[in-house]
């Protein structure tokens, strides 16, 4: 049997999953966000499959993941969102790759590259309105934007910034960071400096239509996982990625006998116990031991023990006729990405993108 799991894609969910994105916002222009191997998707399948529905826009984190996406023949417009290039300036031009710049030092760098070139690089510049990790400082970021303006070898085609938050309960500081980026941009404005303007998440494109700006900045949604617990309408996006297994072996358990590490599952009866060839080598994170759920059979199994390195336990006496091969969904089917991270104290972004990068992966589209 081969070991961990294997992650199908779906890639007309994706396809769906976008254009829905594109009508919720009017049909402004769109960023995809792919970065971390598009959360764990496979990063050139996503992209692929993107730019045949016309995307405007692909988002990496980092230089390296951009050339990936080159090297595999994407022509999509693709925003770099925290590398700089150092070091390696040049490429951001040879690969029309369009870097956000965080600092005034860089946009000297891009400078001078696009002065070199005799054509200037499209940058974006992120400011900081309350994230509190990168970008700008809002205090000087219009007068340093108005510097880098005026700089040759340089175009700046977007300005951005980050949400710390958007609570469903309570949105007064996604609001506050709102407010102030548009007030940036309101002052750039008034110098003629009109840049494209994008600040969107997930959350904010459900929960603040005013946060859409001159483009959305999409990640979670794409790939169909609400980011929080409610619902609203038109909100039935399509869950992209299903990971399953397969049973490996089954043992039985007497009534008192414990099972896996530290012997944190006594069974409470006589017990049928199913090893699942995934563990938190794979993705599947320790924090699901005693808490989280397999299908097997199509029957909600427990898992049973502590989550090993290798191997996960789950208690299918309930589950009928259990046998070694049966699949063992670990995600979809009515196991959610929210469910999942609830069980383990997370975010649906770490359960998709850990399960996901641990995955033999295969695609289809219905």
């Amino acid at each position: 049997m081969i070991r961990g799991q294997e992650a199908v894609i779906d890639l007309s969910a994706l396809r769906y999953n976008y254009k829905k994105l594109k009508k919720l916002a009017g049909g402004i222009p769109a960023i995809a966000v792919v970065k971390a191997d598009a959360y764990g998707h496979g990063a050139v399948e996503v992209s692929r499959a993107l730019e045949e529905e016309g995307a405007d826009f692909l988002a990496v984190a980092y230089l390296s993941e951009a050339k990936a996406l080159r090297q595999a023949g994407i022509k999509t417009e693709i925003i770099v969102l925290f590398d700089e290039g150092e070091g390696e300036v040049h490429a951001f031009a040879e690969l029309a790759l369009t870097p956000v710049l965080h600092s005034p030092e860089a946009a000297l760098a891009f400078s001078a590259e696009g002065m070199k070139r005799g054509r200037p690089v499209n940058v974006h510049v992120k400011v900081d309105t309350g994230m509190g990790r990168m970008g700008m400082p809002l205090e000087s970021a219009e007068q340093e934007i108005l510097k880098m303006a005026g700089l040759p070898g340089i175009r700046i085609t977007g300005l951005m910034s980050h949400f710390s938050e958007v609570n469903p309960d309570d949105l007064s500081y996604a609001r506050l960071q709102l407010a102030r980026f548009r007030g940036l941009r309101e002052s750039l404005s008034r110098e003629g400096i009109r840049p494209l303007c994008h600040m969107s998440s997930s959350a904010s494109t459900l929960l603040m239509p005013e946060s859409h700006l001159d483009c959305l900045r999409i990640g979670l949604l794409l790939y169909g996982s609400l980011p929080f617990g409610a619902s609203g309408p038109g909100w039935d996006f399509r869950p992209v990625m299903k990971v399953k297994s397969r049973v490996m072996g089954l043992k039985k358990l007497r009534k008192g006998e414990p099972v896996s590490y530290d012997r944190t599952f006594i069974a409470p009866r006589d017990s049928v116990i199913a090893a699942v060839p995934v563990g938190y080598a794979d993705g599947y994170m320790r924090a699901f031991s005693n808490r989280a759920e397999m299908l097997v059979r199509g029957r909600r199994a427990p898992v049973a023990g502590r989550v090993c390195m290798d191997l996960t336990l789950l208690d299918v006496t309930d589950v009928m006729d259990v046998s070694k091969g049966d699949e063992v969904v670990l995600l979809g089917d009515g196991l959610s990405h929210l469910e999942l991270a609830a069980r383990a104290g997370t975010n649906p972004y770490e359960i998709m993108t850990s399960l996901g990068r641990g995955a033999r992966r295969s695609y289809y589209s219905a």
